[in-house]
């Protein structure tokens, strides 16, 4: 509402209400003529009259109070108002001259009237790149973000403890920006104002100004890192700066001293000569000798002109000028080697001009020397060659000369043979340089393909005679290597048919025979009949009975060139027919004769011995016959288990001799197979605890009862649960699994151990094969060839599935009653 309107408001409410009391006063004779006439009829006596005119009366001073209290109250009512419109506009004008004070610079002005209030914002932040007020408190989109951290920082001190502040930053949009915060009555207050004028441009210079600074500096630093000698003069030629290397070489303390000094580098030639380039303005280089840290060097100086004197630097280039010396002795040493090749030799330019040829060169094309001294072009010589028919009878002489040249443009050497009509066959290679042309060598090769072919005829016939033989041949030379061999040879000994292509030594073709027939003292003999050991070079033959059963003729004769020749004859078919019979009958009766008597040793004069030692040590470990101190003890316990492990060993070498002799008997019965490992990992819990491992058992439930002797049964059992046991890790897992497949019963003993290789597999079911394979576990060899004994007594079998890292798997298979093992595995 404007002060106008007010003012017309408040004169409408004083007319009205001036004219109540008039209105009232005129009304009142009517009002009571009116009454008088109404109660005229019913009252007319004078007392009523007399009351009237009381009541009349009381209105009329009431009407007349209140009127004269109406106007009081209305001049101030008016009073107070004239006040407030004063008021109102002297904060119009205020306020007028405040935005027009905001309007003059670029600035935004923000404020809180409590911590939770939000912000009142005044002015625009377009300088600060962020169009819009409420912008300026997203310091991030304007502020790098280190000043915006800042900033951040300094409002919530400003808005939460009333701490002032004030800085200056750069926006990104480039304006420097004065931000100040403080505490205005009550109110937080931040003015953004974009710094303008002298002071913008003065900060601008600043900025610039330190930024020369940091790059000068930089420059000095790198510049007083060179290894280099460095320098800069006066206009007028004075030393005035030099960097650490410049000291170094003027051999001073520090480049100081050497300005101070004005200790030149350079001879008095070489700086009259830089002096008159200096005065000419010009720049002066050169290549000059100068004395560095008491060495004589030389040295590339260049100095120049610079806006405030001169620089300059000199680089020391005697290690090139050195290499350059020495390039030039090495290239005329190459030249004069080349000279004395008999292989042709010429060098074309990038203009495919003659620049070099050696004696070679003349000798095979027999050219005019004069020609060839004028530096002819490739095809000039090419043609002349032509001209002469000393080159191939092409029919096509452009083409192949083009592709002759095409040397000159490719990545690579090329090689050619030309075969040209006077018999001869040259062998050409074009090398194309580096720096452009191509270096031609030409070697005539026609006598050496003459020779090749005549030995490569002959090679092939002794070759073709060699393979066609049945006895194995190999002829070593007289360095010992194999430098032929035919395929009998390979066949006869198992080896690579390809041996004699890597030429091994004699001593590396024994060492892969040797696994067929090991016996050094033969092998010894045809190592010194190949290598002339022996005094005599003499003929060696021998026999050699191998382990397969094959039986060789052996025969080593020398050759005329110092070769030795060594042949392998089969004769096991005539040796194999005199003594088989005869051999056959006698290991049978020598066979039984010692299983009967071992068994009968074993089980009368060992066993029972080794029965009564451990009664009697366990007898004195019960302390029946007396006390024991803590050392008789141990010694008992050590006795009792020793004695135990080796009556363990005995029994299962009697089992084994009893199974051979077929005297071993099945005790067949239905077995509970869960209650069998069970009986067998109790024998074995003491192990399991030492060796802090987990023994889980799975017992399938279709698995159920097995037809088996269960005294074998555990025997098998215990025999593989503690060779997993042996060869596990602490804190690994055994698992005992057993199930009914395809008709007949699995029992399988898993560890999680080293796992066996494969070469060794193959030895782990034979007897007497003990394999540690780096673990703690120690045997004599004989529980896996007993698990497999009883297994097979049973009609069953034993799989065996390892790898080294992955653990070891032994699974016996036992036929279901009236289901043969081979029936249910087909």
């Amino acid at each position: 509402m404007t002060r106008s309107s007010r003012q017309e408001r408040s004169r409408r409410h004083w007319r009205r209400h001036a004219l109540l009391p008039g209105l009232a006063a005129s009304q009142a004779p009517s009002a009571a003529l009116a009454q008088g006439a109404w109660l005229g009829p019913l009252r007319p006596d004078l007392f009523s009259t007399g009351a009237l005119s009381i009541v009349l009366a009381g209105l009329a001073v009431f009407a007349a109070t209140t009127s004269l209290v109406y106007v009081r109250e209305r001049g101030r009512w008016h009073r107070r108002e004239a006040a407030l419109a004063g008021e109102l506009e002297a904060t119009r004008g205020q306020h007028d001259r405040l935005t027009a004070l905001l309007a003059t610079d670029p600035q935004v002005v923000v404020s809180w009237t409590g911590r939770q209030a939000d912000p009142v914002f005044e002015g625009d932040s377009g300088f600060l790149g962020a169009p819009g007020a409420t912008l300026a408190l997203a310091y991030g989109a304007w502020a790098p973000p280190a000043d915006a951290k800042r900033l951040e920082l300094a409002t919530d001190a400003l808005k939460e403890r009333g701490e002032s502040f004030g800085m200056t930053l750069r926006s990104k949009a480039g304006p420097f920006i004065d931000v100040e915060g403080r505490p205005v009555a009550g109110r937080a207050v931040i003015r953004f104002r974009e710094v303008t004028g002298e002071r913008a441009r003065v900060m601008a210079l600043q900025g610039e100004l330190d930024r020369l600074n940091s790059e000068h500096e930089a420059l000095a630093g790198l510049l007083d890192g060179l290894p280099q000698p460095a320098w800069t003069r006066t206009p007028d030629g004075r030393l005035s700066w030099c960097n650490a290397a410049y000291a170094r070489a003027v051999e001073v303390a520090d480049d100081g001293a050497a300005v101070k000094g004005g200790i030149e580098l350079l001879d008095r030639t070489e700086r009259e000569a830089a002096a008159k380039a200096r005065r000419e303005g010009q720049v002066f280089s050169a290549r000059a000798p100068a004395v560095i840290a008491g060495q004589r060097r030389t040295l590339d100086i260049l100095e120049l002109p610079t806006p405030t004197g001169f620089a300059g630097i000199a680089t020391d280039m005697s290690e090139l000028e050195a290499v350059r010396t020495d390039l030039q002795r090495q290239m005329d040493a190459h030249v004069r080697t080349l000279d004395r090749l008999k292989t042709a030799v010429a060098v074309f330019d990038a203009s495919q001009r003659l620049v070099y040829r050696n004696s070679g060169f003349d000798a095979l094309w027999s050219l005019d020397p004069a020609f060839l001294d004028g530096h002819p072009s490739d095809g000039e010589i090419l043609d002349r060659l032509r001209a002469e028919r000393r080159l191939p009878e092409l029919g096509d002489y452009r083409s192949w000369k083009a592709g002759v040249q095409a040397a000159y443009t490719a990545t690579r050497a090329n090689e050619d043979w030309w075969y040209l009509p006077d018999g001869r066959t040259i062998h050409v290679v074009a090398s194309p340089n580096p720096q452009g042309g191509v270096t031609y060598l030409l070697d005539d090769v026609t006598e050496r393909f003459t020779l090749e072919s005549r030995f490569n005829a002959l090679s092939r016939t002794q070759r073709e005679t060699l393979d066609s033989l049945r006895e194995g041949v190999a002829v070593f030379g007289s360095d010992g290597r194999l430098k032929l061999s035919n395929p009998a040879f390979a066949q006869a000994w198992r080896i690579k048919a390809d041996l004699a292509a890597a030429a091994p030594h004699i001593d590396e073709v024994v060492r892969l025979c040797q696994p067929l027939f090991p016996q050094d003292e033969i092998w010894g003999e045809l190592q010194s009949a190949v290598t002339g050991v022996r005094d005599a070079r003499e003929d060696y033959v021998c026999r050699m009975q191998r382990r397969d059963g094959t039986v060789l003729d052996c025969a080593a004769a020398p050759l005329p060139d110092g070769a030795t020749l060594i042949t392998f004859a089969d004769v096991t078919a005539s040796v194999n027919v005199e003594r088989a019979l005869t051999e056959k009958n006698e290991a049978l009766e020598k066979v039984s004769r010692l299983r009967e008597d071992f068994v009968h040793h074993v089980s009368y004069e060992l066993r029972s011995p080794l029965t009564n030692i451990i009664g009697f040590a366990q007898l004195l470990g019960t302390e029946a016959v007396g006390a024991l101190n803590e050392k008789q003890r141990d010694y008992t316990s050590h006795i009792v288990r020793s004695s135990g492990a080796l009556l363990a060993i005995i029994n299962d070498i009697l089992d084994l001799a009893t199974i051979d002799n077929g005297a071993l008997q099945l005790d067949l019965e239905e077995v509970d197979v869960a209650d069998t490992i069970a009986q067998a990992a109790a024998g074995l819990h003491d192990r399991l605890t030492d060796s802090k491992l987990e023994l889980k058992v799975e017992i399938a439930p279709e698995a159920g009862p097995l037809r088996a002797d269960g005294k074998r049964l555990r025997q098998v059992l215990f025999n593989l649960i503690s060779n997993a046991i042996g060869f596990s890790s602490p804190g690994q897992t055994i698992t005992v699994s057993a199930a009914r497949s395809e008709g007949h019963v699995r029992i399988t003993v898993a560890d999680q151990g080293r796992g066996i290789p494969a070469e060794v597999k193959e030895k782990v079911f034979d007897r007497f094969e003990s394999h540690s394979l780096g673990s703690s576990h120690r045997g004599v060899g004989l529980g896996l060839s007993i698990v497999r004994s009883i297994v097979e007594l049973h009609g069953g079998r034993v799989e065996l599935d390892s790898a080294p890292g992955r653990g070891t798997r032994v699974t016996a298979v036992f036929p279901s009653a009236g289901v043969p093992l081979s029936d249910a595995a087909e």
